[in-house]
């Protein structure tokens, strides 16, 4: 298994869309600096959906003005149209966009406007125009693990939009378990038939969601798959406003505890994130599903006490 992994942290953007609560463009930059102090080094920082669909990232631009411009941390926007696209160039501070193609008509209907078809033909435009540019630009593939309303999604339906995004050049191809149904055995078996049909050379990354207690056991499994790169929202946040019972991401710090504790090397300090989750649960103002937060990290040893003499 690899010796290092990449963590993108999502929870500005996936972490805060399903909240209710309204986070100030002050906090949200508040969460990209924490997540920034501990260590990350790839943020999703907003997503340029329409503010009257997606209200909580309606600040997508004011939230990108603020950010601090380093030279070692990509920040990424999600798109999901070229309108998106659009607004995304027009700030000048992001260093990727992040194109998303859901794997099922009906909740690419719901999520975006469109077909999968046309969905797709938008992607491959945005990705090659992005290349022309020298822009980063990556593609992940929406509700590959299961679909809540069509069930089941077919493995050559997924390989087949994987193929055609491919053609285009994204710098990294990512499946999303969007509602949190998926399985190790089914992470293994996707992510193997992915990398068997896009070679060695394009990197892989990975999208779970914890809504059914499985998003660790499918990150490990990805692992094994040889993904190098993880989504993780800081306290577990998170969810799809446009899918039922769509629930919080990966917990970054539940998440670098088990790599950590496999000494899978990160760049991200465990403490840094458990503190910022507590931040966020006060900002919030409810819980937070953060394991972490709950329990703290492997307590440290005690030294038993010398006996009398």
């Amino acid at each position: 298994m690899q010796k290092t992994v990449t963590i993108m942290e999502v929870s500005p953007r996936d972490g805060l869309q399903n909240e209710s609560a309204r986070l100030s463009t002050e906090d949200k930059l508040t969460l990209i600096h924490r997540a920034l102090d501990a260590g990350c080094k790839r943020v999703e920082v907003t997503s340029f959906a329409h503010p009257k669909v997606v209200p909580q990232m309606a600040d997508a631009e004011a939230v990108c003005q603020g950010l601090p411009q380093r030279g070692d941390v990509i920040y990424t926007g999600l798109v999901l149209n070229r309108r998106g696209y659009d607004r995304l160039l027009a700030t000048g501070r992001l260093d990727e966009a992040g194109l998303v193609v859901p794997a099922s008509d009906t909740f690419c209907q719901r999520n975006q406007g469109m077909s999968v078809a046309d969905c797709v033909a938008m992607a491959r435009g945005v990705l090659a125009d992005a290349r022309r540019r020298g822009l980063r630009a990556q593609a992940t593939i929406a509700v590959a693990f299961g679909c809540p309303f069509e069930g089941e999604v077919p493995v050559q339906r997924v390989l087949d939009i994987a193929t055609a995004l491919a053609e285009e050049g994204p710098v990294e191809m990512a499946l999303a378990d969007t509602v949190g149904v998926g399985v190790p055995g089914q992470v293994l078996e996707l992510y193997g038939a992915l990398r068997e049909l896009l070679g060695p050379d394009l990197p892989l990354r990975a999208h779970f969601h914890d809504t059914r207690n499985t998003g660790i056991a499918n990150a490990f499994a990805a692992l094994q798959a040889g993904v190098t790169t993880l989504d993780a929202s800081i306290g577990g946040i998170g969810g799809c406003p446009f899918a039922p019972n769509a629930s919080g991401n990966i917990a970054t710090e539940d998440l670098q505890y088990m790599l950590g504790r496999m000494h899978i090397e990160t760049g991200v300090r465990l403490e840094s994130l458990i503190d910022t989750a507590a931040w966020l649960q006060q900002v919030l103002g409810k819980p937070v599903p953060s394991m972490l937060l709950k329990a703290g990290g492997f307590p440290a040893g005690t030294r038993a006490a010398s006996p009398a003499s």
